[in-house]
């Protein structure tokens, strides 16, 4: 396993886009604006805004007079992002240092990125540092993976033909389940008025093939993991019946995705 350059970044981060977003990502958009409080001449942040499709989303609710900016350490992600949306503000940086003064915003946002940031904590402080005295958060997370359908077995695939790395950057999306972790977390980062919702969202992905093909392609090369072609071979064929129970009768894969969406404001000091 190699780790990905410039071009495979991009590659991902397109297969990532098709794929992951259309089957996984966008419906949680309305219910994170709304979360967030999100309204129309609103200034926005979505935080590791990946290929943008919450950013996208809150440009059309602040309208024209409003604004959205998306920041994202990825080179592949942002370089997609620019592609589908070149006016939004788009910035590469880090949850932890954010690149912009204090209370500069109406309403941050971030969507299934808490997961990855290498201290959370800061992370949190700096949404809190940029927003406005008394503007909202909202912060999307998985459900743990023994809530969740189908990722179960397929990160046992993973794990019998591909190895622990390969197992465990699918595993990585549901390291924050636990709620109570989660509320203790927001508030030691100084998050005020913290509250935790479970949505039970619905995945739905055309085929098998195109669900595993998704991860192995889009999403473990995001994660510094790239398979070679043999390898994706294999494991796509045994998915086939690893994952049979998940189809519906047209053929396409639905399962239950739940996520916790924790919200909280920032206080007046």
């Amino acid at each position: 396993m190699n780790k990905p350059d410039i071009d495979e970044q991009i590659a991902g981060a397109r297969a990532y886009e098709a794929l992951h977003v259309p089957a996984l990502f966008k419906q949680w958009c309305p219910r994170m604006l709304d979360a967030a409080g999100v309204a129309r001449d609103d200034r926005v942040l979505d935080v590791a805004c990946g290929t943008g499709v919450l950013a996208r989303e809150a440009t059309v609710r602040v309208g024209p007079a409003g604004s959205v900016a998306g920041v994202d350490p990825g080179h592949g992600m942002l370089a997609v992002a620019k592609e589908l949306a070149p006016s939004i503000e788009w910035q590469e940086g880090t949850a932890e240092s954010l690149p912009y003064p204090d209370r500069s915003f109406d309403a941050v946002v971030s969507q299934f990125g808490l997961m990855f940031f290498s201290d959370r904590s800061q992370a949190l402080r700096e949404m809190i540092r940029v927003l406005k005295p008394g503007a909202r958060l909202a912060v999307a997370v998985w459900d743990s993976l023994e809530k969740s359908e189908a990722y179960p077995e397929e990160v046992a695939l993973l794990q019998r033909l591909a190895g622990k790395t390969a197992a465990d950057a699918l595993r990585a999306p549901f390291a924050l389940g636990d709620k109570a972790d989660l509320i203790a977390l927001f508030e030691a980062s100084g998050v005020e008025s913290v509250g935790v919702e479970t949505h039970t969202g619905t995945a739905c992905f055309p085929s098998i093939r195109t669900m595993v093909e998704a991860d192995l392609r889009g999403w473990l090369p995001v994660m510094g993991v790239v398979l070679p072609e043999e390898q994706i071979d294999s494991i796509l064929n045994e998915a086939e019946g690893v994952l049979a129970e998940y189809v519906t009768a047209d053929g396409k894969v639905v399962f239950n995705s739940p996520a916790h969406i924790v919200t909280g404001v920032a206080g007046a000091v």
